[in-house]
């Protein structure tokens, strides 16, 4: 289900589409299929001739609501920008923790232990991370075609190296079995008409650099105007999911299917067909779930206590919505458009050990915050429980629990709360990267 294709243009957009990449705006198709690529840069006339063979390949996002076989994204880390010879004056023009790059981060952002950067695959952590390319194709045969063009302009070219290639793919469910990628925020301005439970459009500044944000006024983007404007920022965090132990924990804390599948939807949020329970708190409703004016047409106004849905689900922890919360924040400028993708094919929910097979979530967020949101993100809602007066209990999803003592709380009358969760996702390695206008490409090219 492309929410985009329901969520149509039916407004004159006011963004330069022809200048922004088109994942900003286009979600991915459903089925979909792709491929990650990680470039190191190691000659800048090589890394300035690779954008020149590739920007005809980056597609823009106009009229982002019509089908697309396939498309082509392009982002930049700080020190692939280093890479290319962009002037101290526009490096010294990016915020600071982008500068610093995501493993120079992994205090705030909670990554240790399990998730500390020493432990990520290669190339993450390194300074050799310098360019990301990523295809999005709704067919096997288009995915591969769209591979192998890029593949052939970077044939031949010395001083640019493939360090990784990851090809993911799904039905638009998750390797969890849950349906995602469905809810997100109506950028103003990009003409699109919001469906029931969208909310007001967010200001386009909170996703596209050099247009009012929330504030009122611009975000700070890097100079000169031609590299910042239309630009925005990409959170790529890869991880490995231990579907196995999501399995066991289920079935070591309820006694049959059923009390097994609440469970999972009060951890999560909504049922496996995306049915939240807001709407169908009693059993899942897989016509909710295919049903994009319904889907997230609700909000948590009468459920304060989160009987329905727990304060501490991870869908009312990414998206609060109307939630009191103890501590105040901006919902709306903590807002990301997520393009995350499934890598690796699920797991059945009755096997219970883990099989060996790489399988887990790319995990992406773009925004003029992406950067700050995620680190508050992590710091604050994913890896504690204060904004909700949960205390130190976490995200039961993607936050890295202790060993011992962790726990779930499922209110109620008396609540429950179900002990022994499990980390069920290990960071395997992340970047920040800066996703450029085709024109600020052409610019870095020269």
């Amino acid at each position: 289900m492309n929410m985009d294709l329901f969520r149509r243009m039916r407004r004159k957009p006011t963004l330069d589409l022809d200048d922004i990449q088109a994942t900003v705006l286009r979600a991915r198709p459903e089925p979909y299929f792709g491929t990650h690529a990680i470039l190191e840069i190691t000659d800048p006339a090589a890394g300035k001739e690779l954008l020149r063979r590739l920007a005809p390949r980056v597609t823009s996002a106009a009229r982002w609501d019509e089908p697309q076989p396939s498309w082509l994204a392009l982002a930049i880390s700080y020190q692939g920008l280093v890479a290319l010879g962009v002037p101290e004056s526009s490096l010294a023009s990016f915020p600071a923790n982008f500068r610093a790059g995501m493993a120079a981060r992994a205090e705030r952002l909670r990554d240790t232990g399990p998730n500390a950067p020493e432990r990520w695959e290669f190339p993450f952590g390194t300074p050799r991370v310098h360019m990301a390319v990523t295809v999005f194709a709704e067919n096997e045969a288009d995915w591969q075609s769209e591979v192998a063009a890029y593949e052939q302009e970077l044939r031949g070219l010395a001083g640019v190296d493939l360090l990784s290639h990851q090809d993911f793919g799904a039905d638009g469910f998750n390797v969890f079995g849950y349906r995602d990628g469905f809810s997100q925020p109506v950028v103003e301005g990009s003409g699109a008409e919001p469906l029931p439970g969208d909310g007001r459009p967010i200001k386009a500044g909170e996703f596209v650099l050099g247009y009012p944000s929330e504030t009122g006024s611009p975000l700070a983007m890097p100079s000169p105007d031609v590299l910042g404007r239309n630009g925005t920022y990409v959170v790529f965090r890869k991880y490995h999911s231990h579907v196995d132990a999501f399995n066991r924990y289920l079935h070591d804390n309820g006694r049959t299917e059923d009390e097994r599948e609440l469970l999972a939807a009060k951890l999560v949020g909504r049922w496996r067909s995306g049915a939240p329970l807001a709407l169908a708190p009693d059993g899942d409703d897989p016509a909710i779930g295919a049903d994009p004016k319904r889907i997230n047409n609700f909000d948590y106004s009468k459920d304060p206590r989160g009987l329905h849905t727990p304060l501490g689900s991870h869908i009312r922890r990414m998206n609060p919505r109307d939630t009191k919360l103890e501590v105040l924040t901006d919902v709306n400028i903590r807002r990301v458009i997520r393009r995350s993708t499934s890598y690796g094919g699920p797991l059945p929910t009755d096997v219970l050990r883990d099989d060996g097979k790489g399988r887990g979530l790319d995990f992406i967020a773009l925004g003029a915050r992406a950067i700050d949101n995620v680190e508050f993100l992590q710091s604050e809602w994913v890896n504690s429980g204060n904004f909700v007066g949960l205390g130190k209990e976490k995200d039961p999803m993607i936050s890295l629990q202790e060993k011992k003592g962790a726990y779930f709380t499922v209110p109620g009358t008396p609540p429950r709360r179900v002990h022994g969760i499990q980390s069920f996702n290990t960071l395997l390695g992340g970047e920040y990267f800066f996703m450029p206008s085709r024109s600020a490409i052409d610019w870095l090219s020269r």
